[in-house]
């Protein structure tokens, strides 16, 4: 791993605020890793909030719900994060908020069966929120072969500048912890973690204080990147090395983020989809830095503007955190399930540089947390040779950044990986077919 500055400062101190209602929403259909979910409303059509806007398009899938009472707009094509086009759907709100209430609270969750608790975590569409959107529901549903025995919650948040799940920890420990009980509870495990890096004094205070009503160890960890990563995180708490290709279910594990965990109590408990999250809007250009819970579809010039505008014009504006997210090109983008963050880079903090060859100095094998060979990977990439970069362990790479971060070359290495990974992929499913 590598040890950038956290430059949490700017935003750790500031407590949750809970953004107004907009007079409009955009939100994107295709928000999970899996199938694209399918609309099932009209334009014109009247909503509520928390009404369903789309239904799953499969088992890995999850449905999409309006963000707030009012009508459906025009259906529309929006920059995604990653600056693809992407669908997405207006919704016009009508100022009133009111609420569907079509899923029923479970109060008495604990009463109820693992299966019933598993499919209100589906039909809330709730997704892993640390950034990689999988639906939790399939996460949540091993294959019988494998024995889960531990569960483990992921509040390292390792990427700088973040401090969205910090924040939660802080004020809201119980919803975080009570989720991690009904999701051991469905899981059928009695040994629940939560890791949580050692510089976050006061989110470790807060778990810590609520921790022994739900039977959940607090485990500070070493402050490094990528410390969040599941396998890293699995093999700090517990000391089980996940193999090569495997997944954390094949050394007995689950990983869910703080703020997936939150979700899941607040759609089993409180009978509510998951329509909003807590984003932190960061950087020196940033009027006023904060962490704010936004509804999904809020544009990030909104975002923005709430945080009190920007004091001049930034180097880059980064959708998620600078080692993992998306430089973004239009402030047309709306936040989504899993947009922990809006970090706005200065000039002075970005490098404008041409990519030259590699001079294997190894920098980026000595960082490389799944312990693959980036260099000599990248130059297979360029070389096409996507057969021999697969059998190097090409899609072990988890895309955190670290190599790119050292490279004295300057190599866009993560960008080689991603694509690497969709040409691999694309193969295996045309083999198939």
């Amino acid at each position: 791993g590598v040890h950038p500055d956290d430059c949490k400062g700017v935003s750790s101190c500031v407590a949750v605020k809970d953004a107004p209602l907009l007079e409009k929403y955009t939100v994107i259909l295709h928000q999970n890793i899996g199938a694209r979910p399918e609309l099932i409303v009209k334009k014109d059509d009247i909503l509520r909030k928390g009404q369903l806007l789309a239904t799953p398009g499969g088992f890995v899938s999850v449905p999409v719900h309006s963000p707030t009472s009012g009508r459906v707009g025009a259906l529309c094509e929006i920059p995604g994060p990653s600056g693809v086009k992407v669908q997405a759907l207006e919704i016009l709100s009508d100022g009133s908020d009111l609420p569907d209430n079509s899923l029923e609270p479970f109060p008495d969750w604990e009463n109820q069966a693992p299966d019933i608790l598993k499919k209100r975590i589906a039909d809330a569409g709730i997704v892993g929120m640390g950034g990689a959107a999988f639906p939790t529901h399939v996460k949540l549903s091993p294959p019988p072969d494998k024995k889960i025995d531990t569960l483990i919650l992921n509040g390292a948040e390792c990427e700088p500048y973040l401090n969205a799940d910090c924040r939660l920890m802080i004020e809201r420990p119980e919803a975080v912890l009570e989720g991690a009980a009904i999701v051991a509870r469905i899981l059928g495990v009695k040994n629940i973690f939560a890791g949580i890096e050692a510089n976050k004094p006061e989110a470790i205070a807060a778990m810590k204080e609520k921790a022994s009503k739900y039977n959940v160890n607090i485990v500070p960890l070493r402050v490094r990147y990528p410390q969040g990563g599941e396998k890293q995180l699995i093999y700090a708490v517990t000391g089980r090395k996940t193999p090569a290709g495997g997944l954390p279910m094949d050394v007995g594990c689950v990983v869910q983020n703080v703020a997936t965990a939150a979700a899941v109590m607040e759609a089993v408990k409180e009978g509510k989809p998951l329509i909003e999250r807590i984003t932190t809007v960061t950087g020196n250009a940033v009027v006023n830095p904060g962490n704010w819970r936004f509804r999904i579809g809020t544009p990030l010039s909104k975002a923005l503007e709430l945080s009190g505008g920007v004091k001049y014009s930034p180097g880059k504006i980064i959708l998620g955190g600078p080692m993992m997210g998306f430089a973004q090109k239009s402030l047309d983008v709306t936040l989504m399930k899993n947009s922990s963050g809006i970090v706005l880079l200065d000039r002075d903090e970005i490098s404008l540089f041409t990519s030259q060859a590699c001079i294997r100095c190894g920098r980026c094998i000595d960082v490389c947390p799944m312990n693959i060979l980036p260099g000599p990977l990248s130059v297979m990439v360029e070389s096409e040779d996507f057969g021999l970069a697969e059998q190097y362990h090409a899609m072990d790479c988890i895309e955190c950044g670290s190599c790119s971060y050292v490279c004295p070359s300057f190599r866009p290495l993560v960008q080689h990986f991603r694509r690497a990974k969709a040409e691999i992929n694309a193969r295996r499913r045309k083999a198939k077919s």
